[in-house]
């Protein structure tokens, strides 16, 4: 049975919405579109202010994002050229709807890592 999703009038495959959400839903590819909220950018400093981020992988995040219609890539013909990318008007509503999730994500920082050494505490030294 396929899910009907409300206001679009017809049957779509679950499947191909996972499919979606791994993309738009990956850490990298938010902070990707975090950072092109600003304008367009080239790879290079994509590279730098995405933090931890490898060349391959931002290579592959922004093949997909292309791909699925979130950021267009230009390349300027100037000596070198340059590529920039940009976000589409799809990748503003991304922007926008992705942006409580990542600034919910900042704010509460500090309580995941106090949880988190709680919990790496906890388990370290089990109750008797």
């Amino acid at each position: 049975m396929s899910a009907r999703f409300e206001g679009q009038g017809h049957d779509d495959d679950p499947c191909r919405a996972r499919g979606v959400l791994a993309i738009v839903g990956d850490k990298w590819a938010l902070l990707i579109v975090r950072h092109l909220s600003g304008g367009p950018r080239r790879f290079s400093a994509l590279k730098r202010d995405v933090e931890g981020i490898s060349q391959r992988m931002l290579t592959v995040t922004l093949r997909d994002l292309e791909r699925d219609g979130i950021l267009t890539r230009t390349v300027r013909n100037v000596m070198p050229p340059h590529v920039e990318y940009e976000l589409t008007s799809m990748g503003v509503t991304l922007r926008q709807a992705a942006a409580p999730l990542l600034e919910w994500s900042i704010e509460h920082l500090e309580h995941i890592d106090v949880a988190r050494a709680a919990y790496d505490a906890r388990k370290q030294n089990p109750p008797a």
